[in-house]
């Protein structure tokens, strides 16, 4: 892990976790999700002060998590074992969405650069793609590694339209969602999604899921992975009603835990679907998340980028793990 900045440590708010066990604000909308909770563990807020907490990313082997505070166009790390809290990186190039590759290495989408990005194990930051057919690309936003190695990814316009999450610009290309193979060649996937935004594979890699976060209502897509670099029979698993999800994560059995939020109470937090995408259960925070990843020892920490703050809960389940 490359850092080099000062342990300078966030202030932490008012909040506190339940002082009940189990934590209320974790919720079975339907009885089957009843195994995936410890009755013995509950919300924990973990570092806050941040404008728009984004893109968590677990090394287990530094026993840290990395997020991204996009506005303030800086990367955050949280050490687990002193609980310390300290600037990764600043600037970030505006990074948004984040996953490991297949050697452990950092891969970010950057706003500012409007690229996807790479933090070599020396800690030099290199870029991945930039430019399809040319072009430029709009704002990565979301990102994950398949086991062959290659790099999916969303480019919506989100970090282009104004001067808070990046810099304003036009977009030169469609908002498609990527594919860069092992050798670096890039190629559109999907096309035609209303700002494509969070994507996760099942834990066989047979689907690719993606948000698409402009639809009315918004949208969970599905589309079935063909001969491992294709995508084909798009369709709607999860019709989010009034709700936003943003990014998410699969665990062992397929149920997707989504970010979640439209500013009201039960809307704000986490919401989990059973691959079927019948919603199973819910995990209620102050504040809307916007994305998520396990890690822990044992994959079975739930991390939640959320607004200003990340927050963390215990799972009687593990995360599909990175490699």
């Amino acid at each position: 892990m490359h850092d080099g900045m000062p342990d300078t440590v966030l202030t932490m708010s008012d909040w506190q976790p339940s002082p009940r066990y189990p934590d209320p604000a974790v919720k079975d909308v339907d009885a089957s999700f009843a195994r995936y909770r410890l009755p013995l563990a509950k919300i924990e807020r973990l570092a806050t002060g941040c404008r728009w907490a984004e893109g968590p990313v677990w090394f287990g082997d530094a026993r840290c998590l990395v997020w991204s505070d996009i506005p303030n166009n800086r990367m955050l790390r949280w050490d687990e074992e002193r609980g310390a809290v300290v600037e990764y990186r600043k600037p970030s190039g505006y990074a948004n969405g984040g996953t490991r590759d297949r050697q452990g290495r950092l891969l970010s989408c950057e706003h500012g650069a409007r690229r996807v990005s790479r933090t070599e194990h020396d800690g030099r930051v290199v870029t991945v793609a930039e430019r399809f057919e040319g072009k430029r690309l709009n704002s990565p936003n979301d990102i994950v590694c398949k086991s062959d190695g290659s790099i999916w990814f969303t480019d919506p316009t989100f970090g282009i339209l104004g001067w808070y999450e990046g810099g304003k610009a036009e977009p030169e290309l469609p908002m498609n969602v990527y594919r860069i193979d092992p050798l670096g060649a890039l190629s559109v996937v999907a096309e035609g999604i209303n700002q494509p935004n969070g994507l996760a594979f099942s834990p066989d890699e047979s689907i690719l899921y993606i948000v698409e976060s402009r639809s009315v209502p918004k949208k969970i897509l599905a589309y079935d992975v063909v001969a491992g670099t294709g995508l084909a029979n798009r369709r709607v698993l999860i019709d989010a009603g009034p709700g936003t999800p943003d990014g998410f994560r699969c665990d062992m059995d397929g149920n997707l835990w989504c970010g979640w939020g439209m500013g009201q109470e039960g809307l704000d937090g986490v919401h989990v679907f059973n691959p079927e995408g019948v919603l199973i259960g819910r995990i209620d925070l102050p504040e809307r998340c916007a994305n998520l990843c396990f890690g822990g020892e044992h994959r079975n920490r739930l991390f939640m980028a959320a607004s200003t703050s990340v927050y963390a809960l215990y799972v009687n389940t593990q995360g599909v793990p990175y490699f």
